[in-house]
């Protein structure tokens, strides 16, 4: 298996001056690796055998993945859908070695990946310009739900897929984020012998061990199973922050016959620490403070603005199955179902200011004991058939989740700090706590249909869904209750040309559907806010060649946006509207039996077009231009046989923060951009009889840059990731 590493590459200045010829530059470069792939055979394992048919659900031959179900929920070829799709395989994922889903997709366009720093207690991203304060994550097809400070966290380890579908897609999941979703694909149990043990070493302390075993358990492949597990160990960036996790995910495979398999799926996750999730203010990080003897000072990388205290524990068990059954060639029925438990322990003393007078950082209190349970369910029917010339991929499903969670929760004050000559051990609230205690429900029934049909080389896939959401709040303080019912329709149309030879123009409309909790001043529920998608663009997946090519371009508006009552600060009306457009690239290629190479650039303009407060304003946290660049190359019949060496940088461009006091309120202010650079050194040890083997350093910014990876307030600033170190060894037998 050939190594894999990213190469974002851009030069700051050139990047925010000529997004164009960045644009070109990219398309060229996607363009060459076409033409070296014209040369290149497709190598299997076994060259005179054809290469196994790739499943949206399961690994894919190399790199540049070929097929996804995100955007359709059914086995679909990349060309074939309307949408743009990102598919993070696992030898991607190995090649990186991430530790994080959002690190996942550091060399994907659209996305933001530091909405957090180097924080990876949640897997926050920013998709198209749009976030939310929880994920927005499917796994296996189902939403891992999160709420108030519970939410889940799944370790890339355990992943076969990280896939990112951008733009609405209501139609086919519901409720969701309008930037877009993302689709974690489990490791499934394998009829092939699967036995593996890694081992990783690293800076901050970073300790590692993990295995993965699966295979038949009878001769005739009915019964198989995989065991997979994790246990590891790191020092936070952050000083006194602590990681710590212990996975394992037992699955069952039975296949009684070639028409049906039924997979029992479970992960078990116990982390007694999940590291710093604090943030700095703007002084101090963007900009520095000036101290009492005049000189300027920044904070260090490792600050805390904490305490010993401080912490956030989880404990996640998840239960669940996925089955699939042909009846003929026609109908084909699927089920995935899961219940999942999540405990939250949450203690933090935070910032949420800064006092230039007495350079200190005035903070906050917050404790919360949280359960949430989450129950989902999604049945499909599937039926493959023709009305004379036109073939269809006819999908009809209803699905149905809910989420509990519990909260006894108290907010207060905390001492001060101060920035300059930090004196910790005063955790103690100051004054009393406000109590919060509340049971948070959430609850959606949708029903969809989808038509895929496929004319010549036309492709047209229609889809609408109607969902009935309820949310509630239930307050055990006071024993009050705000509950709202929503009730949507959203539809997609999509139009795909494919030629032979797999490029493949494209065009789609998309909405969804976002439920706000809440009253106006009036005590006027509030309506779903709307989003909807127009997106153009040309896809190239040739059929012969491992290579995988998007350019799009689209425009999306989310109205009915919460924004700030003229007349009463304190409460919201819905009269906003943000406006987001832009262009993405992105290039996959195993380019020969040496090299593999990922581009991408993207070009994002968003703005709040109708706003009490923040008209005409950016949004924060969303960079205009990103570019990254990953290529490695694997030596064969030479004295360097089986060593891959890689190396990848990423660009991310200037964007905003938002000021929240003072005379500058509602104001924006810049936060610079920054160039990262990635490289890895891996040895393949099959030349010494341990075929499937390696040994491998991966080094992330390589050059130890500091940089403020963004700003959601003035108050809240996170500081990048520093350089980090990781030895991994993985044995295969």
């Amino acid at each position: 298996m050939n190594a894999r590493t990213t190469f974002p590459c851009n030069l700051r200045g050139a990047f925010s001056r000529r997004p164009l010829a960045l644009s070109i530059a990219v398309i060229l470069g996607a363009a060459s690796a076409s033409a070296l792939a014209e040369e290149t055979l497709v190598v299997s394992a076994d060259a005179g055998s054809a290469a196994p048919q790739e499943s949206a659900w399961g690994p894919a031959p190399t790199i540049a993945a070929k097929q996804s179900a995100t955007g359709t929920k059914t086995d679909t070829p990349l060309e074939k859908n309307p949408q743009s799709v990102s598919v993070v395989t696992r030898e991607e994922m190995e090649t990186h070695q991430v530790t994080s889903v959002k690190e996942a997709f550091n060399y994907t366009p659209g996305v933001l990946t530091g909405n957090r720093g180097s924080s990876q207690v949640i897997d926050a991203l920013s998709i198209r310009g749009f976030s939310e304060t929880n994920t927005n994550q499917y796994l296996d097809g189902l939403k891992l739900q999160g709420d108030n400070y519970s939410e889940f966290a799944i370790d890339p380890y355990f992943l076969e897929r990280a896939e990112l579908l951008r733009g609405p897609v209501s139609v086919l999941y519901g409720k969701s984020n309008p930037g877009g979703v993302v689709s974690l694909v489990s490791k499934r149990p394998t009829q092939e012998t699967l036995r593996e043990v890694q081992f990783q070493m690293g800076s901050d302390n970073l300790f590692s061990t993990g295995f993965d075993f699966g295979g038949s358990i009878d001769d005739n492949g009915v019964y198989s199973y995989r065991l997979t597990g994790l246990a590891s160990s790191a020092d936070a960036q952050q000083e006194r922050n602590k990681e710590k996790r212990y996975t394992i995910a037992p699955s069952f495979s039975w296949r009684p016959d070639e028409n049906t398999r039924f997979d029992l799926l479970t992960y078990f996750q116990n982390e007694p620490q999940t590291g710093y999730y604090g943030w700095l203010p703007r002084e101090g990080t963007v900009v520095p403070i000036t101290r009492a003897d005049g000189r300027e000072y920044k904070l260090p990388t490792s600050f805390d603005e904490g305490e010993q205290s401080n912490k956030i524990s989880r404990d996640t068990k998840m239960v669940g199955y996925s089955f699939e059954h042909s009846f003929n060639d026609t109908w084909t029925v699927r089920q995935n179902l899961r219940y999942a438990d999540l405990r939250t322990n949450y203690r933090s003393i935070y910032g949420n200011g800064f006092d230039a007078a007495t350079q200190s950082i005035t903070r906050g209190s917050a404790v919360s004991d949280e359960k949430l349970n989450q129950f989902a369910v999604d049945t499909q029917a599937q039926a493959k058939f023709a009305t004379g010339a036109l073939d269809h991929t006819l999908l009809l499903g209803v699905d149905y989740q809910r989420t509990r969670n519990d909260i006894d929760a108290a907010f207060g004050s905390a001492a001060p700090l101060n920035a300059v000559s930090p004196q910790y051990g005063n955790d103690a609230s100051v004054g009393t706590p406000s109590p919060y205690q509340y049971l948070n429900r959430q609850e959606q029934t949708g029903l969809y249909a989808q038509d895929q049909m496929e004319w010549n080389r036309w492709v047209l896939t229609l889809g609408g869904r109607y969902d009935y959401a309820m949310t509630s709040a239930l307050n055990r303080n006071g024993d009050t209750e705000v509950k709202n019912h929503d009730q949507a329709f959203t539809w997609r149309g999509g139009l795909n040309y494919v030629f032979d030879n797999g490029i493949a123009p494209y065009f789609s409309y998309s909405e969804s559907f976002i439920p706000n909790t809440g009253t106006t001043a009036g005590g006027q529920p509030f309506d779903p806010s709307r989003a909807k998608q127009y997106e153009a663009g040309v896809k190239y997946v040739p059929k012969d060649r491992p290579i995988t090519m998007t350019a799009a371009v689209y425009q999306l508006t989310k109205n009915k946006n919460l924004t700030a009552d003229p007349s009463n600060i304190l409460f919201s009306v819905q009269s906003g509207e943000i406006r987001s457009r832009g262009v993405e690239l992105e290039a996959k290629a195993a380019v020969n039996a040496n090299i593999n190479l990922t581009a991408a650039y993207t070009y994002t303009d968003a703005e709040y077009t109708h706003d009490t407060l923040l008209k005409d304003r950016t949004p924060v946290e969303v960079p205009k231009h990103m570019a990254s660049l990953w290529a490695d190359y694997t030596f064969h019949e030479t004295a360097l046989s089986g060593v891959t060496v890689g190396a990848g940088v990423r660009y991310v461009g200037e964007s905003k923060g938002l000021y929240s006091t003072g005379s500058q309120t509602n104001q924006n202010f810049d936060v610079a951009g920054y160039t990262t650079v990635d490289a890895m050194l891996k040895y393949d040890l099959g030349n010494f009889g341990l075929p499937g083997s390696s040994v491998g350093v991966n080094v992330k910014n390589l050059f130890n840059r500091e940089y403020v990876a963004s700003c959601y307030r003035d108050y809240a600033c996170y500081w990048g990731a520093d350089r980090q170190i990781i030895g991994t060894a993985t044995f295969r037998f």
